[in-house]
């Protein structure tokens, strides 16, 4: 498969469903499960977008999904001021919920369910965010449908 691109315009959190059920449907002939970490991985990014980047106020977000043989890549386009969640700190988990501070574990889960997460700054001046995951390609493993 190519590419698929779709630009979301004007997205509020009402609007995630929308655009998971899109990458769902764009990644039906991926593996299951990482499809399914990779969507996760991606409404966190979203929800960040939206609440973090455009301040919960509507704004663009061009979704690119991409599945190669043994690979699913999203890439999340906006016009957000520029922020590069791969340099967030770690939060520290072994720490009780109570003593944590709000907030971390969204780029937490990004780096969890990933395998590559990578931010860039276009040369348009949008923010580009990689989100990969990759799995063995066996012929023989039911939840690989190619």
């Amino acid at each position: 498969m190519s590419a698929v691109s779709r630009l979301f315009k004007l997205v509020q959190l009402a609007d995630l469903a929308i655009i998971r059920r899109f990458v769902e449907e764009m990644a039906v002939t991926a593996h299951a499960e990482a499809t399914a970490d990779l969507v996760l991985a991606m409404n966190e990014a979203v929800t960040n977008i939206i609440r973090h980047g455009y301040k919960t106020q509507p704004g663009d977000i061009e979704v690119v999904v991409d599945v190669q043989p043994g690979r699913l890549s999203i890439w999340l386009y906006d016009n957000a001021p520029p922020f590069d969640p791969t340099q967030a700190p770690t939060p520290d988990i072994s720490r009780p919920l109570d003593e944590r501070p709000f907030g971390g574990m969204g780029i937490h889960m990004m780096r969890t369910f990933t395998d590559q997460l990578t931010y860039q700054r276009t040369a348009d001046g949008r923010n580009q965010l990689l989100l990969s995951k990759e799995w063995l390609t066996n012929t023989n493993d039911p939840q690989t449908k190619e």
